[in-house]
């Protein structure tokens, strides 16, 4: 698109299914170059990557020639079927449904690239779900306490 000019930063949050702790150091870095690579592929550009076990953060900048969440349906159903396809675990891998997605402006952008390599440090005081609804709630996003990232019922 000629003369379109933007500047769109997003954090985005997700988490494996069930909460499950089953992204494993040894395969960790391999996972993030390949959602990198979905990232550049679909054009837009890969700022920060990091995570946990049991969920990631991404922060890139967004060209406005697709959606958060078409991008986020690409990233979780392309990097799902590489995990099983790499057979990293015993069992299915997925992701849970939904994503969190946060935007920031460019004066934020190095605070927030610290915040996602820091993510080990973090965890060490606050799990994921308090780490979650702090965002949500910094952002001032209303939502519903049973669709927050929790293990699933059976």
């Amino acid at each position: 698109m000629a003369n379109t000019y933007t500047q769109i930063h997003i954090q985005a949050v997700f988490c494996v299914q069930n909460r499950d702790c089953i992204i494993n150091n040894s395969w960790k870095d391999e996972l993030f170059k390949y959602i990198t690579g979905i990232i550049q592929n679909h054009n837009h550009k890969l700022l920060a990557i990091n995570g946990m076990p049991d969920h990631i953060h991404i922060f890139f900048g967004m060209r406005p020639s697709q959606s958060i969440s078409e991008l986020m349906q690409k990233i979780k159903g392309d990097s799902s079927a590489w995990i099983n396809n790499k057979k990293f675990i015993k069992s299915h891998f997925s992701w849970q449904e939904g994503f969190g997605a946060f935007s920031y402006g460019k004066s934020q952008v190095n605070q927030v690239i610290t915040y996602i390599q820091n993510q080990e440090i973090h965890h060490r005081k606050r799990t994921f779900i308090e780490e979650y609804e702090d965002f949500l709630n910094l952002f001032e996003i209303e939502y519903d306490q049973r669709y927050i990232f929790k293990p699933v019922n059976y």
